[in-house]
């Protein structure tokens, strides 16, 4: 009973608070009174609500109800950190039109799954108003946006076409057919907002797109934004489709959207609507499927088009019922080829990322094939980004997926667009997913703490490709705030003075951020302009201390360096795994430990900044996948994109390694060049030896042929001058008779028949020996062998050595055919000789096996 008795009770609570009107509602930790935790205020006391089923329409109420314009975006998780107190308000269902949240719905039985973790959050747009001024009607003029409860103009340095399509769209004025350039509605009063939104074209409203101020210049009312917009009558307009110019056709009518439809819609129709849409050329038409059909009322049945029209409605609309009968007329869509758009995608912000492109109704990549820097600033460019900082291929930033829709681009980077440049066919360039290109432009910026704990220290800015210092002139408490919630430290606890004199050693980019209540991020916040020299005083760096993530860990516990007080950047890098410190797994020291560097985005430029850090000459390789094996601990960075001339790892740009999307697997490596600090390791030492061995045997080899191919010819010439004959030792004969050269020739020899050349030489070969012996040569050394008529190998007679012949064995038993007693006296005549024919015989064996 007590069971059901509480939610009663807790209804009858709620019922009395509404009697007495509207719950009090607040946001809390987010930087600004427009931004933050929901919380409500009940019996006195403030609690909040559990983000359980939490949705935009909740949000937008509460938005509204503080008078902080449309919901952008709505939180659940605790996203601005955990509440304290009670927890008032379970599973909200708000259908978006109350006047206060505690008009909404709630689903109490929600209350069992719901805990501080799951708060809920919202962050509004700030902007209250929008409208067109000075104008010819109220859909051309010049535009004022209200800002909790204060009009002012928009500077016109980022206002384009997607801007002014969604403010024509939110003010019910069809598509923006212009943008004139400033002062042509007049100049304006009141504040210049410096906010520069940025639009894609399929939001609501201006309130949803992203804003960026930090670093504008000043703007005068002589460049107040302005925009003529086609008007409402006989407007037309495409749903559902990834940009203004693609979607299903809707028509506006008697005041209200209504569907078009049609049983035989085909590319005259289509041609119409994008001609009136100002969307160029059709490239596609379509009956959306199913799902994707409308549900409102028709505002359109039936249309023939010649397709020269410049109105659907001028068409033939008028069509016999037993036309429409012929067929099921369905909804109808269009792809024109305004349509197509360009955006970076999976990167750390919305200036740098894999470049797709949304052509024909689908987004896709493009392939790096000859991506080079004038590619990427025509991106840059194209995406209101400023300059190419780099140009990223091989999938660094993450492979897309769906079509690779451009190959071989190349831009000369004077183009408006990336379709304009030089390209192979759409669709068919012949590459993989991990060949995606991507960009990193001058307007990319970031925010980090430079220190060893990521919640404390001096704060500097990304932007143009470098690391830069915040001045702190004019900081206010909301500032610290805002860097501390965007760095997701949570509080600000304090603006920490810097008592050290000098000279800064690097960019300052910012001075004077001024956040205010309305704030809701740190890059919403008006500064001075981007500029190096913003202040040169080392006091005058920013110094922050938050309350940190890690609340736990005390920073004076944690060392700042292994083994020291304090470190250079050449001690907070090290090459694990490798056999010297210039090769292995990258590992940077940062929170008092060592971690690993995730090989998303890890190229060349990144491994000469590591080789550089660790004082190991110009990289050699860029490795990935763990090369070195799988690190331990955190891994410290993630998406490093270094420019290849920064002195550490530090100064580049990178993602910080605890969003959990890379694991130990991912580990980068580097293979540096330096010789004197590396020792190849034994597999490679062995290698080393045995190329060189082989090397050396080679050039022995060749050294030995020359020689023996010099000795060769010196000898023929000298025989060609001698006649003398005399019969040569029969043991010497046997020696000089074999040769492995005529042994090989007979071998593989397919007649068998020798050439001229080759008896002319054998002759020459037995005169020479013949005269080495001499006429003074002691009786009884002539060996007389059994001899054939002819010579071996004569024309028509194959050779082939004798039956009892084995070599030099062979040799040997005939010079020893004497008698025991003869052995004396043949031995010492037949020693220098027999040893001068044994060399010889032997180089000659040399010289034939180097060729055999």
């Amino acid at each position: 009973m007590e069971g059901l008795l509480f939610p009663q009770v807790l209804f009858l609570l709620l019922w009395v608070q509404l009697c007495r009107g509207a719950a009090e509602v607040r946001l809390e930790n987010g930087g600004g009174r427009c931004a933050g935790r929901v919380e409500v205020k009940q019996q006195g006391q403030w609690g909040t609500v559990c983000g359980y089923f939490w949705e935009a329409a909740d949000a937008a109420v509460v938005c509204r109800q503080l008078g902080c314009g449309d919901a952008v975006e709505a939180h659940d998780f605790a996203h601005f950190g955990q509440g304290s107190g009670p927890i008032w308000m379970y599973g909200v269902e708000c259908d978006g039109t109350e006047s206060a949240l505690s008009d909404c719905k709630n689903t109490e039985w929600t209350r069992e799954y719901c805990d501080h973790s799951w708060d809920a959050g919202v962050t509004c747009s700030e902007y209250t108003g929008f409208r067109l001024v000075n104008g010819s009607t109220a859909c051309d003029g010049r535009v004022e946006v209200q800002v909790l409860g204060t009009w002012g103009t928009l500077c016109d340095s980022h206002w384009d076409l997607l801007d002014a399509h969604v403010l024509c769209r939110h003010l019910g004025c069809g598509f923006a057919e212009a943008i004139p350039g400033g002062g042509s509605f007049g100049r304006g009063t009141g504040p210049t907002w410096r906010e520069s939104f940025h639009c894609d074209g399929t939001e609501a409203q201006l309130g949803q797109c992203p804003v960026t101020a930090l670093g504008a210049s000043p703007c005068s009312h002589d460049r107040d934004a302005a925009v003529i917009c086609s008007g409402d009558s006989g407007a037309l307009r495409l749903v559902g489709g990834g940009s203004r110019c693609d979607g299903r056709v809707e028509i506006f009518q008697r005041g209200t959207w209504g569907r078009v439809l049609d049983d035989q819609w085909d590319m005259q129709e289509a041609s119409v609507v994008c001609r009136q849409l100002r969307c160029g050329e059709a490239e596609r038409a379509y009956n959306p499927p199913k799902p994707e059909r409308g549900t409102g009322p028709v505002g359109l049945r039936g249309v023939r088009c010649a397709g020269h029209e410049p109105s659907l409605t001028l068409c033939n609309t008028s069509l016999p019922e037993s036309a429409l009968a012929a067929g099921i007329a369905e909804d109808v869509g269009v792809v024109c080829w305004a349509s197509r758009q360009a955006r970076l995608v999976n990167g750390p912000g919305r200036c740098a990322g894999r470049v797709e492109i949304y052509y024909r109704g689908s987004w896709g990549t493009v392939c790096d094939e000859g991506w080079d820097l004038p590619d990427a600033a025509v991106v840059c460019q194209q995406l209101g980004c400023g300059g190419a900082l780099e140009a990223v291929g091989s999938a660094g930033f993450g492979s897309g997926s769906g079509q690779i829709w451009l190959g071989s681009v190349s831009c000369s980077g004077a183009e408006a667009a990336l379709w304009d440049c030089p390209a192979g066919s759409w669709g068919e360039p012949d590459c993989g997913h991990k060949e995606d290109a991507g960009v990193v432009c001058s307007e990319f910026v970031a925010l980090r703490l430079e220190n060893n704990d990521s919640c404390s220290g001096r704060l500097q800015v990304f932007y143009n490709g470098t690391w830069g210092s915040v001045c702190s002139n004019s900081m206010t408490p909301q500032t610290v705030s805002l860097a501390c919630k965007e760095l997701g430290c949570g509080d600000a606890i304090s603006l920490d003075p810097f008592p050290s004199y000098g000279t800064l050693p690097g960019p300052a980019w910012l001075d004077r951020v001024e956040c205010g209540e309305r704030h809701s991020s740190f890059w919403q916040c008006p500064s001075a302009p981007w500029h190096p020299q913003s202040c040169t005083d080392l006091r005058d760096e920013t110094h922050i201390t938050c309350q940190g993530r890690w609340p736990e860990r005390a920073p004076a516990l944690v060392p700042t360096c292994p083994n020291s007080t304090s470190c250079t950047d050449r001690e907070k890098i090290r090459a694990v795994g490798g056999e010297s410190g210039c090769w292995g797994r990258v590992e940077v020291w940062h929170r008092g430990s060592w971690g690993t560097v995730c090989d998303d985005s890890w190229d060349m430029l990144d491994a000469a900044v590591a080789c550089r850090q660790l004082g190991c000459g110009p990289a050699v390789s860029a490795l990935g996948g763990a090369a070195f094996g799988k690190g331990t601990g955190p891994i410290w960075l993630e998406q490093v994109e270094c420019r290849g001339t920064e002195p550490s790892l530090q100064h580049c740009w990178a993602r910080p390694g605890d969003s959990g999307s890379c694991r130990h697997k991912e580990d980068a490596a580097v293979n540096c060049s330096d010789a004197t600090r590396g020792r190849p390791t034994s597999s490679r030492r062995e290698s080393l030896l045995v190329i060189t061995c082989i090397i050396l045997g080679a050039l022995l080899c060749l050294l030995l042929a020359l020689l023996a191919g010099q000795a060769w010819s010196a000898r023929a010439g000298h025989r060609a001058s001698e006649r003398a004959w005399e019969p040569f030792p029969e043991a010497l004969y046997e020696e000089i008779g074999y040769s492995p050269a005529l042994e090989k020739q007979g071998r593989f020899s397919i007649s068998g028949s020798y050439s001229e050349g080759s008896l002319t030489k054998m002759q020459a070969h037995y005169e020479d020996i013949e005269e080495e012996d001499g006429p003074g040569s002691a009786p009884g050394t002539h060996l007389h062998p059994q001899r054939s008529a002819e010579a071996p190998g004569a024309e028509g007679h194959a050779w082939s050595p004798p039956q009892d012949s084995t070599g030099y064995d062979d040799a040997e038993e005939v010079s020893l055919a004497h008698g025991p007693e003869d052995t004396k006296a043949v031995t010492p005549e037949l020693s220098p000789l027999t040893n001068t024919t044994t060399c010889t015989m032997h180089f000659n064996h040399l010289y034939f096996h180097l060729y055999d």
